[in-house]
């Protein structure tokens, strides 16, 4: 049974920086997603266990997912950080996703229970 376990949120100013961890990552394909206040959940970083990695044009060049194998740990490295930023972040696994739609959520069926992170302007 796959168990995902999310640490590393919390309150930083705007330009600043976090490190979430995910605990237990061990299946193929790796996603963070962020839920904000009245939004939808949107994925964010994506990897897979050949290193492969895509993000949303979001975040871009500010956050850098990695994966510590055989440690079965999902890390996600939030750079210049901004208000909008601002969410619950999940990991989620997957044992396939579409391969031109890596961030879409439909097919992570294990999930953590989410870590908050909150930048301030």
């Amino acid at each position: 049974q796959v168990h995902l376990v999310e640490s590393g949120g919390g309150s930083v100013q705007a330009g600043g920086s976090l490190k979430l961890s995910c605990a237990g990552a061990s299946p193929q394909y790796l996603t963070w997603f962020r839920q904000a206040p009245g939004k939808e959940r949107e994925g964010v970083a994506s990897i897979d266990n050949r290193g492969r990695t895509i993000y949303a044009d979001s975040v871009k060049g500010r956050f850098t997912v990695s994966l510590d194998d055989p440690g079965n740990t999902l890390y996600l490295q939030m750079d210049n950080l901004k208000p909008e930023d601002t969410a619950v972040y999940y990991c989620a696994a997957a044992y396939w996703v579409p391969p031109d739609r890596p961030l879409t959520q439909d097919n992570y069926v294990f999930w953590g229970q989410g870590t908050q992170v909150t930048v301030s302007s």
